[in-house]
């Protein structure tokens, strides 16, 4: 209901502001009116623009100065209001609202200052003025700056008046940041005027949608060449205590403009307003100077500046963040944690690094996004509870019995699981949702979580910035390597984050062994390491073949001989020659009705396997012991399924080929799977003794996954745990050479089912026995059947 009112609201609103459109700025008498060709980019199109400009002082004077004033963003010529009086006595003063400001067209093709540099020079041209002096306040000084590099001669000095110059100094000093930040305020801003009904009341306001475009449209990096190239007078007139555009970045143009002038004041950024006499007076007298040819230029400036404005600029001169862009700063950081918490911990240490951010503001404001983000997911656990894990897009980011261990683990542990949670990743997000679902009390989790907090927080900033520190101290001397050091920082921090902290506890110690042996064990490396070479030599096969698709000929009986994505199904239905060696299955269609999916599995006895169609390497294959578990699995399939009886007993893998002119086939490789197993002491959990042993600790995270609902039990002494059930390399099984099981009567099962396949040549069966003595008396029952991309996982 409350979205229906909402859209009638918002149509009503369109509907007025199209019957009342806001009305045109009202013109006073001084006003003057020109039109210009629209701008947009370095062309000049074919419509135009109404400009407005505002004239004043010694214009009856044909040899008087002319001084133009340029506006910042939002703005307009009514900036000037107390610096225009005091510059008219001695000057031809022309004040203009650029396009998209004041009483000038709005809706123009491009915002950007150098647009605007283009529009100031066809203003001259329209009054037929062929030279002025330009003074640009604030964005104004990238228009100066613009119309100066476009056309030199025509601009007679530049005063640089609180003005923004190069991208550095400019909110965080990043073009690709500062535009996305420009950008999401456009967005903002584009949806408070168009996706809100206000009849039209934000039609017409001070921050409004052209503001904004002026700054996205914009592009500051090209200033910093711009301003060693303009060797005229240059006055620069900034304060020190500005909070928008740092001094700094005023001292910095000043460097890199050796003839300037630079007059540093008390005041801010706002002075143009309050202090306009005293601004013109001292604009004035430079003015004059340069008219008469006594202001510094390039060719008569010091040799000293003229060195140091050759120097490349040194990242350390950054001034620290203050004012908006620090505002802005934080905001980032706190917003950051929500997407990652130990990231934005990060980048707030390199901003500390680098002398940006303080210390203190860097961590607080990394706290407050973690504290109001985590305290989130506790009210999300408490007021949606355990139906919502079930659905998107919780679901996407934390497995219910991940919530069912950290419940019961909040329930023996208390408010110590809270604290130690915040220093094992991994487990936030479901100890806090399971806080909330077991409704703890709110404050009593708000004061543990925010005790947590403020331990780990200014830790992690800190080794940041420690890390950080030296590596972004050789920045500016290996500037072209500057990217790629940041990120080494980045991720080294990162690494020590979180590699630290698990040294401070037993489990942590054990992954972090399992996660080293994974990296020496070659077993347990991924297969886009092995792949490479195997893809870069069939390519080449393929193209001295002329035909990179040759090798699917291979099972002219399979769809594109079982390369990728192939039903498994129809594999199994070309074996059907082979009677009961194949285990028993039946597809469950995707478009079949729920009914008809669960009436289909129940036609097997319990436990049942469910596997997608054409999943790869073991991925969606359960093995299920309850009805509730295959109802609940068919419900979340959107796709074909396959049930298959479970075929108890060992595994193997057995590799086969036969060339299409030979009556015979081989088996060309076996593998022996055997499933993890540990023994239980009587004292440890099954955690404690997969985290324990040495041949289960790489593979860790894949058994407790799979073992979640016991992983907290206490194992009896000398029981045996198998802990998993599917003979896949990528959940946990161990594979050996299994060359030595082969047998004249195994070679002649296999032979004979392969033969029962009309188009079958290359592939890999698994297959399921009583026995390993079973398997080599060539008694098995066949699982699956693999195509052209089979391993030889011996």
């Amino acid at each position: 209901m409350a979205g229906v009112i909402y859209l009638a609201l918002l149509v009503a609103s369109c509907v007025a502001r199209r019957v009342h459109p806001p009305s045109a700025p009202v013109l006073e008498p001084e006003d003057g009116i020109v039109r210009v060709g629209a701008i947009d980019g370095d062309r000049v199109l074919d419509r135009t623009v109404r400009l407005v400009y505002r004239r004043a002082g010694r214009w009856n004077d044909p040899d008087a100065p002319v001084v133009v004033l340029l506006h910042g963003s939002p703005g307009g010529k009514r900036d000037f209001a107390r610096v225009v009086p005091p510059l008219a006595g001695r000057f031809r003063v022309l004040v203009p609202d650029l396009p998209g400001f004041g009483a000038s067209e709005r809706d123009v093709p491009d915002y950007s200052f150098r647009a605007h540099g283009r529009y100031v020079l066809e203003l001259l041209d329209a009054l037929g003025i062929d030279s002025a002096h330009l003074v640009g306040f604030s964005m104004g000084g990238g228009v100066a700056l613009s119309a100066a590099d476009l056309a030199p001669r025509r601009v007679r000095s530049i005063t640089l008046l609180s003005a923004i110059g190069v991208q550095e100094m400019e909110l965080l000093g990043d073009y690709t940041l500062n535009h996305a930040i420009h950008g999401i305020q456009l967005g903002l801003l584009w949806g408070l005027r168009e996706l809100t009904p206000h009849f039209g009341w934000l039609d017409d306001v001070m921050l409004d949608v052209p503001y904004a475009r002026n700054f996205f449209d914009s592009d500051q990096r090209p200033l910093r060449g711009i301003l060693p190239r303009w060797s005229g007078p240059m006055l620069i007139l900034h304060g020190e205590r500005d909070p928008l555009v740092p001094v700094q970045a005023a001292r910095e143009h000043a460097r890199l403009v050796p003839q300037s002038e630079l007059v540093v004041t008390t005041e801010s950024h706002f002075m143009v307003f309050q202090e306009g006499e005293r601004i013109a007076g001292i604009i004035a007298p430079f003015i004059l100077r340069a008219e008469r040819g006594e202001a510094t230029v390039r060719a008569t400036a010091s040799r000293r500046r003229i060195a140091a404005a050759a120097r490349p600029f040194d990242p350390r001169s950054l001034p620290r963040l203050a004012g908006v862009p620090w505002l802005i700063a934080l905001l980032l950081l706190t917003v950051s944690t929500f997407a990652s918490e130990d990231l934005a911990c990060v980048g707030g240490g390199l901003m500390v690094a680098a002398g940006r951010l303080a210390f203190v503001p860097a961590t607080a404001a990394c706290l407050l996004g973690i504290f109001a983000g985590d305290l989130g997911l506790f009210v999300a656990g408490r007021m949606l509870g355990r139906a919502a894990l079930a659905r998107r897009p919780l679901r996407w980011v934390v497995h219910p019995a991940q919530v069912e261990r950290s419940s019961e683990w909040f329930r023996r542990r208390g408010a110590a699981v809270i604290v130690a949670s915040r220093f094992l990743p991994g487990t936030r997000l479901p100890t806090y949702l399971a806080a909330g679902i077991l409704q703890t009390s709110f404050w009593r989790f708000a004061l543990w979580f925010g005790v947590a907090a403020i331990l780990w927080t200014p830790v992690l900033v800190g080794i940041a910035a420690l890390v950080g520190a030296p590596i972004l101290g050789t920045i500016h001397r290996y500037s072209l390597w500057a990217l790629p050091v940041v990120a080494i920082a980045a991720v080294v921090a990162l690494v020590v984050a979180r590699i630290v902290p698990r040294l401070f506890s037993w489990r942590g110690r054990r992954l972090l062994a399992g996660s080293w042996r994974r990296v020496v064990r070659w077993e347990y490396w991924p297969p886009y390491v092995f792949y490479p070479p195997v893809v870069a030599y069939a390519l080449w096969l393929g193209i001295r073949k002329r035909s990179v698709t040759l090798f699917t000929a291979a099972n002219p009986g399979i769809e594109a001989g079982g390369f990728v994505n192939e039903s498994k199904a129809a594999i199994l239905r070309g074996l059907a020659g082979a009677g009961d060696a194949v285990a028993r299955w039946s597809l469950a269609p995707a478009s079949a009705a729920p009914e008809e999916r669960r009436a289909i599995a129940r036609a097997f006895a319990l436990p049942v396997v469910l596997k997608p169609d054409t999943g790869q390497r073991g991925s969606g294959v359960v093995v299920a012991r309850s009805w509730e578990t295959v109802d609940d699995y068919l419900e979340r399939a959107r796709y074909d399924v396959i049930v298959q009886e479970h075929v108890p007993g060992v595994e193997h893998g057995i590799f086969y080929y036969r060339f299409p002119s030979e009556p015979r086939g081989r088996i060309f490789a076996i593998t022996r799977k055997e499933m993890p197993v540990v023994t239980g002491d009587g004292r440890s959990t099954l955690e404690e003794l997969i985290l324990a042993d040495p041949r289960t600790v790489p593979m860790a995270r894949a058994y407790l996954t799979a073992q979640e609902a016991r992983r907290s039990d206490v194992v009896p002494e000398a029981a045996r745990v198998e802990l998993v059930e599917l003979g896949t390399h990528a959940r946990g099984a161990y594979f050996y050479d299994g060359a030595d099981l082969a047998t004249p009567e195994l070679e002649e099962a296999v032979d004979r089912i392969s033969r029962s396949f009309d188009g079958f040549y290359f592939g890999r069966y698994d297959v399921r026995s009583a026995s390993t003595e079973a398997f080599r008396r060539g008694a098995f029952k066949v699982i699956e059947l693999n195509g052209v991309t089979s391993e030889a996982t011996s």
